[in-house]
């Protein structure tokens, strides 16, 4: 089965298209990638996870042709930035 695993920082993205076995869990596609190893700031117990945009959990089972995601922390939170905006204004 054919999945894409992704991973993106400001300056440079990843994406790796995998064949692996069914049942394949997110955790499993997440490994076999090598995504872990080659970015050491990737810790898959603190970051979220996700299949096309959605948030799931690492024993997630996948499909074929799921886009895996792994996303990073955000720097700040989005209401507050739009408030900040809105009192410059």
């Amino acid at each position: 089965m054919k999945v894409t695993v992704a991973y993106a920082l400001p300056e440079q993205q990843c994406v790796i298209e995998l064949e692996v076995p069914q049942p394949c869990t997110l955790e499993q596609a997440l490994q076999a990638s090598g995504l872990p190893e080659r970015f050491p700031d990737i810790d898959l117990n603190r970051q979220k996870t996700g299949i096309w945009g959605q948030i799931r959990p690492l024993n997630t089972v996948l499909h074929a042709g799921d886009r895996v995601e792994i996303y990073r922390p955000r720097q700040a939170d989005p209401k507050q930035l739009r408030r900040a905006r809105a009192r410059k204004k």
